[in-house]
């Protein structure tokens, strides 16, 4: 047990030594991880990690799904369903079947583990891509396809991996049999995710103690998964429906306390990990080339290299010709949006797989009915290794290098949304605040000081609707310089509230307080100046 806390305790430490060390050096911190834990892998000494297949997708996969689905724009996901679509359900179906091939013909793995391989990597992971895309800047719905395929692609591949392992482990496949359990596994999924949303949605509102809600959000991805399996549905499919319900529903009943303080808890929940499944990555070579020692290197070689180009090409030969598609339509009259080709590059290139597929694969059962091992588990996890490491860090290292190729920036749209909001938030703020003014308790000074206020912000978001680009470099200047004004004074009020709690003026939970609320304050700083 002390060993077990110890080794976990390091990869913890690993984990944030080496995201920091990829913050330095501008790169995607999954990257860093994939290659160091390759590294750590082969240290002399090092313990090797054996993970329980049956709780590794348990305990991975269900809080970063309801992660990704909580995130997610449903007006944006919505208007880009059919992109989605073809990429998470067609191109996944689609890959499977090519890999399949593949691997049956060429490398020679019997037709029923052949499908297992093209499931496990069939979904894409849009961590690398996605902290790339937003830290350099991509056009607003490359992003949203990039983060709603990676999102629903899971779960699409996550059910064909599940009929895959079922065919192998049972001997026995029936295509009519499989649609129609495709479809009801599918559909009973996002029922069950609604299912545990409305009521987890109606505690929420009868609630108001951050500590027990954010204890809520925990648990719920985990009870809708484990519901969904009990019942033979799909838990990767219930855990995106009930993460994108109550996403929608939160606004309403989160109070602004709980709202950051859950904010806080996910994103260094979901940063951990991601940093665990990456670093687990790398580390799994060792075990993995061990089981194969008895093979020819150069012919393992040879199978993965023909099994990452077959992934690799089947997504941009269908992204390309599918974006040719809808450029046609638009020819003819459609009134949905060409594509613009540099987008096109760049979604065809995203194709990078991650911690679903190594989950996947090492959650492969170790033995089949009648007792017998799993046929080319080990060739399996191997082929599907590689895959990651070609795509993650070879896509990977090359999609930031790619896009400043490209020269592809943000549109602007949700910069203008977002002056869009607080301009119709100022208003609704003056017009309270007439409202009050007729009323002789409320203060005369206290009204004409916030009237002030909101004015001066209408005045400033309205500049950004009418003219966000035309505002000259003098503009620029005049808001950096009241920045760095505003901060310095904050930095004095933090400075003169911790004076007064070294001289024991103030205990240590009054300073508390008050930073929050020096925080927040700056916080609106970025979004006011």
């Amino acid at each position: 047990m002390p060993n077990t806390i110890t080794l976990v305790f390091s990869l913890l430490v690993a984990i944030v030594v080496l995201a920091t060390v990829a913050s330095r050096f501008h790169l995607p911190y999954a990257i860093v991880l994939v290659l160091a834990g390759l590294v750590l892998g082969f240290i002399p000494g090092l313990p090797t990690i054996v993970l329980d297949p049956a709780l590794l997708l348990f305990l991975f996969l269900p809080p970063l799904i309801y992660s990704s689905a909580w995130l997610t724009s449903w007006r944006e996901f919505r208007a880009n369903l059919r992109p989605i679509l073809l990429l998470s359900v067609g191109l996944v179906l689609v890959t499977t079947i090519v890999v399949a091939l593949v691997a049956h013909a060429l490398v020679g793995l019997p037709w029923p583990v052949a499908f297992v391989l093209g499931a496990v990597v069939s979904p894409t992971d849009a961590v690398a891509a996605s902290s790339t895309a937003q830290s350099i800047g991509l056009p607003r719905r490359l992003v949203t396809l990039i983060e709603g395929e990676s999102m629903v692609n899971d779960a699409t591949g996550l059910v064909v991996y599940r009929f895959a392992v079922a065919a192998v482990v049972t001997g026995s496949f029936s295509l009519a049999q499989a649609s129609l359990q495709f479809v009801l596994v599918s559909a009973g999924g996002l029922l069950v995710g609604l299912v545990i949303g409305w009521p987890v949605a109606w505690l929420h509102r009868h609630l108001d103690d951050a500590p027990i809600e954010i204890a809520i959000t925990l648990l719920t991805p985990f009870a809708a998964y484990l519901l969904a399996e009990a019942l033979n549905v799909s838990g990767v499919l219930a855990v995106m429906a009930a993460g994108l319900y109550l996403s929608r529903q939160s606004s309403r009943f989160f109070s602004s306390n709980t709202r950051l303080q859950a904010a806080a808890v996910w994103n260094v929940l979901v940063f951990l990990l991601n940093g665990f499944v990456f670093l687990l990555i790398g580390l799994q070579l060792r075990s993995i080339l061990e089981a194969l020692a008895s093979q020819a290197p150069l012919s393992l070689l040879w199978d993965a290299l023909l099994v990452c180009l077959a992934v690799i090409i089947i997504r941009i030969v269908w992204v390309i010709p599918a974006a040719f598609s809808r450029l046609l339509a638009r020819y003819l009259g459609s009134r949905e949006a060409a594509p613009a080709w540099r987008n096109v590059l760049i979604l065809a290139w995203t194709g990078m797989r991650g911690g679903v597929s190594l989950a996947a694969a090492l959650a492969l059962p170790l033995t089949i009915s009648g007792g017998a091992p799993f046929p080319e588990r080990d060739l399996v996890i191997f082929l599907t290794f590689c895959v990651i490491l070609a795509t993650l860090v070879g896509q990977g290292l090359s999609l930031g290098p790619l896009i400043r190729l490209l020269r592809l920036q943000e549109d602007g749209s949700r910069e203008r949304e977002h002056a869009q909001a607080h301009l119709a938030a100022a208003q609704a703020a003056l017009a309270r605040l007439d409202e009050l003014a007729t009323q002789d308790e409320v203060p005369e000074e206290e009204l004409m000081h916030l009237r002030s206020v909101y004015e001066k912000k209408i005045q400033n978001f309205t500049g950004r609707m009418d003219g966000a680009e035309a505002s000259d470099e003098r503009d620029g200047e005049r808001l950096s310089a009241g920045r760095r004004l505003r901060q310095e004074v904050l930095q004095a009020e933090r400075s003169a509230v911790i004076r007064l709690r070294d001289q024991g003026r103030i205990d240590d939970e009054v300073l508390r307080q008050v930073e929050r609320e020096l925080d927040l304050e700056e916080q609106r700083l970025q979004v006011d100046l």
